[in-house]
């Protein structure tokens, strides 16, 4: 691995979603948007639904978008054939997806910290724990969404291939997280394999801001969820092609 040229790549990556603007505010805006939309849908509903399923999607949201651009950001750099002539420089397959990632990791720090501030600034969402442990589970739950994007990125030939993945990689995870029933109550096949699953454990760390200040164990699962991200980075660079096929 070689800093300057990942350095490379970032600086490449950030000047692209610089001059895209639509991409640009899809990855900054859309998950705090859609956070005040489920607020203002559940504005009359009683019990304040919104204080428990929130922090939650504070994980889900993030996860979703930046996994859904960075895949298909990637595969848009194979199809034209630039991964290709990158990849024929002097630079290895990890440093162009390590320099992706920390491309888009910033990225990802920016819109979690907008998506943070609007829920609880503006939005008033309860949270018992820290502010801004909240903030850097949100961080690690789009890291994890970059990390699985440029993964399945690998795998895909087109765009539309990459999208096809989402109900393969992230609509089971959202199933299985407990945003709809809680881990202990599913069935114990379901419960096992939500074990496996790495936002299960951004969910978990996101509940426990809400609950209470436990921030050993919100630690925790930011370094599961991390762990996640890096072997997601580690078997993309291992299945990278370098020729389009």
């Amino acid at each position: 691995m070689n800093p300057r040229v990942t350095l490379a790549v970032t600086g490449r990556v950030l000047t692209q979603l610089r001059r895209d603007h639509r991409t640009a505010a899809m990855l900054l805006v859309v998950p705090a948007l859609l956070i005040a939309l489920l607020w203002w849908m559940f504005e009359n509903v009683p019990n304040e639904p919104f204080d428990r399923v929130g922090p939650a999607l504070l994980a889900i949201f993030p996860f979703t978008v930046m996994f859904l651009v960075t895949s298909v950001t990637t595969l848009r750099e194979r199809s034209s054939g630039t991964l290709e002539r990158l990849l024929a420089m002097p630079m290895g397959k990890f440093d162009f997806l390590l320099g992706y990632a920390v491309a888009f990791g910033l990225v990802a720090a920016v819109q979690s910290l907008l998506a943070v501030t609007v829920s609880v600034g503006i939005l008033d969402l309860e949270i018992v724990g820290s502010v801004w442990l909240l903030g850097v589970v949100a961080v690690a739950d789009a890291v994890l969404g970059t990390a699985l994007g440029l993964l399945v990125s690998a795998f895909a030939r087109t765009e539309f291939q990459a999208v096809q993945f989402m109900p393969v990689v992230v609509i089971p995870q959202i199933l299985l997280c407990g945003l709809f029933v809680t881990r202990d109550t599913m069935p114990s096949v379901l419960g096992s394999i939500s074990d496996f699953l790495p936002l299960s454990y951004a969910v978990d760390a996101m509940s426990y801001l809400t609950v209470g200040n436990d921030s050993a164990q919100v630690w925790q699962d930011v370094a599961v969820v991390m762990a996640f991200a890096l072997a997601g980075l580690a078997l993309g660079a291992a299945t990278l092609r370098r020729r389009t096929p």
